[in-house]
């Protein structure tokens, strides 16, 4: 299989958010919410975020529990409408992104106390979404590296002298 079976096109991504966008648009009047969809591709992923509404909180739900929700029948709508799985990330009312950097600076502090200590930091158990996040923050630093343990829903971010 060649790398381009692979990989997917910024052309594709884009598709998948706007049928995404369709979608959310849909989603949020038949709730009666207001929100502003904004469309954008990171990396190998469409990027979907609502912002602007006051009453958005509620579709963040606790720890993000309803936007993965959310999230999860939104992939399944562009699943349906392009017939290919898709990676997007949905984000409401900026959630992902202030976790992404608070889970940011939080590997960033534990990396400094194994630098200090010399010894490995075992952190809390941490979803898939949350771990990469500490993983790629682990990976910008000297002297230390990341690894995962445990089972899910118990599998936790190792951080350990490099």
């Amino acid at each position: 299989m060649s790398k381009r079976n692979i990989e997917v096109s910024e052309e594709r991504l884009v598709e998948e958010g706007e049928v995404a966008g369709d979608y959310l648009e849909q989603f949020l009047d038949i709730l009666d919410f207001d929100g502003d969809i904004d469309l954008d591709v990171e990396g190998d992923r469409a990027v979907v975020s609502i912002d602007g509404g006051d009453d958005l909180d509620t579709l963040v739900g606790a720890d993000g529990g309803v936007l993965d929700a959310i999230q999860e029948l939104t992939r399944l709508a562009v699943q349906q409408e392009l017939g290919d799985r898709s990676r997007l990330m949905l984000d409401i009312a900026g959630w992902r992104a202030a976790k992404r950097e608070a889970l940011t600076e939080k590997g960033r502090l534990v990396a400094q106390r194994v630098l200090e200590s010399g010894e490995p930091v075992e952190m809390e158990p941490m979803s898939p979404f949350e771990r990469k996040i500490i993983h790629d923050a682990i990976a910008e630093i000297d002297g230390v590296a990341s690894d995962s343990t445990g089972v899910e829903p118990q599998r936790r971010v190792v951080v350990l002298p490099a």
